[in-house]
């Protein structure tokens, strides 16, 4: 979730296989037995061995910001599989040990692009006030994000609300992603440039500090405004997010000088700017795609339980069909406001995908699955073909599933598309239906039709649900 404004998470990987190693098979290389879950964690700010002043009395910079924390209010994800902590190298060992020598040797690992600007350890300190609890806008398995402020094109601290706005990722030297991963991240970054896609603006390198610097995203992440904010995303404004993304995943299977398959796409990696447009950002788990005429590559099976494609969960092959999976779970966490995976649901309704089926070969049944909070003010037609899109791409067989190419020809039309489900009779003689059988549904259509009715017209359980949110230009 690397340059999320708000909510504070981290990710760890588990191992769920018997074999930590690493073997050969079908002429690639192949990792086993780990996977990514996804719990909440706020600790200390402060992440080990770093330079950071040990003083609390004031920032290290003269001066202010009134930059806020905002606290993760999500129950922790359900884990697959043992609670071994591994790193993503494979090896049990932390990556704590980072020293001087692997920054001599940093230039024989990896080509940076010249296009990046190099800071020292005491600019981002400064950049970020001496790397305060208030400056922190969340954490990954990396480490913690710091916003922060820097001259518009050099690597000066700047005074808070001039500048250019950065999010500062830490390495965290005890967690499971280290060195391998903040290479890969430069080296895909460093390299690639498209709107969906968020910028890397500059790295640090110095003894065992290991630090990236993004784009600030002022509006955060999708997952922060899917789940945790009361006022629920109009469904225009969703179907923008979703074309976004998937114009970013396009780029990379498609149109980047090599593929590249993301294998971490979910709703927190989905970060959005002041107009609401989608930026995929943290990726320290993508691969290279396969070579020649190979299908897909064997590759330790990482990710984050609920979006990962089932075939790549079970054999460890991993094609861009698997991003087309994960996309398939986004699509429908966009149409639902449902999570990929509750436990806090009833048993049936705990996967998004299993509960999800029955609903989107129906049109009948297809009301039941939107969002209940949109109230009807959803496109009719673009809900059936979102939902035709979501099966497509959430097919068993992943030859069966879509290029991320289609995806954005699909979505492509769905903004323009103005047939409100409100203004249907069908819509509305189901809500009287849904209402009389059960009223006190938590999901669906009854919650809005048992709503109590004032003048002939139904009153909202939501305040104002479809006030778009107003975009915010002020970055400080």
């Amino acid at each position: 979730m690397a340059l999320e404004a708000g909510a504070i998470k981290k990710e760890v990987i588990l191992d769920v296989g018997k074999s930590k190693g690493r073997n050969k098979k079908d002429g690639g290389e192949t990792e086993t037995g780990c996977w990514v879950s996804t719990g909440r964690f706020f600790g200390s700010f402060i992440f080990s061995r770093t330079k950071v002043d040990s003083s609390t009395s004031g920032p290290a910079a003269p001066f202010e910001s009134n930059s806020t924390n905002e606290k993760s209010r999500d129950q922790p994800v359900a884990s697959l599989g043992s609670s071994t902590i591994t790193s993503n190298t494979g090896s049990t060992s932390s990556t704590s040990k980072l020293s001087i020598s692997s920054t001599l040797k940093f230039s024989e690992e990896l080509n940076v692009a010249s296009k990046l600007r190099k800071f020292t350890f005491n600019e981002l300190k400064l950049a970020t006030r001496n790397f305060r609890p208030d400056s922190i806008l969340g954490e990954g398995g990396f480490g913690f994000v710091f916003k922060g402020w820097v001259e518009e094109n050099g690597t000066a601290p700047v005074k808070p609300g001039t500048g250019l706005t950065v999010a500062v990722k830490t390495l965290n030297q005890d967690g499971h992603q280290g060195h391998k991963e903040w290479l890969a991240e430069i080296d895909l970054l460093g390299h690639l440039s498209h709107p969906n896609l968020v910028r890397l603006i500059g790295f640090c390198i110095e003894d065992d500090q290991r630090l990236l610097v993004y784009e600030f995203m002022p509006r955060g992440s999708l997952e922060n405004h899917l789940f945790r904010r009361s006022l629920p995303l109009p469904w225009s404004i969703r179907i923008k997010i979703a074309f976004g993304a998937a114009k970013g995943l396009a780029f990379l299977h498609e149109e980047a000088q090599r593929p590249i398959i993301y294998r971490d796409f979910k709703t927190s990696n989905i970060l959005l700017d002041t107009e609401y447009n989608a930026k995929l950002s943290d990726f320290g788990l993508a691969k290279d795609g396969p070579a020649g005429d190979r299908t897909h590559v064997s590759t330790r099976v990482m990710g984050t339980y609920g979006y990962a494609a089932p075939e790549y969960v079970l054999t460890g092959h991993l094609s861009s069909k698997s991003d087309v999976y994960s996309f398939g779970v986004v699509l429908l966490e966009l149409m639902t406001g449902r999570r990929s995976m509750d436990k806090r649901r009833p048993n049936g309704e705990q996967s998004l995908v299993g509960w999800a089926r029955p609903f989107l070969g129906d049109k009948k049944k297809l009301y039941q699955l939107i969002d209940p909070r949109l109230e009807g003010h959803f496109s009719v037609k673009g809900a059936e073909k979102a939902a035709q899109l979501a099966v497509r791409c959430l097919g068993r067989d992943p030859k069966a599933r879509p290029m991320m190419s289609e995806v954005v020809e699909a979505l492509k039309l769905l903004p323009n598309l103005k047939d409100m489900a409100s203004s249907s009779t069908f819509f509305k003689a189901m809500q009287v239906d849904s209402a009389r059988s059960n009223p006190n549904a938590s999901n669906g259509i009854g919650m809005q039709a048992a709503s109590k009715q004032r003048n002939g017209h139904p009153t909202s359980p939501y305040p104002h649900p479809l006030q778009s949110p107003k975009p915010n230009v002020k970055e400080s």
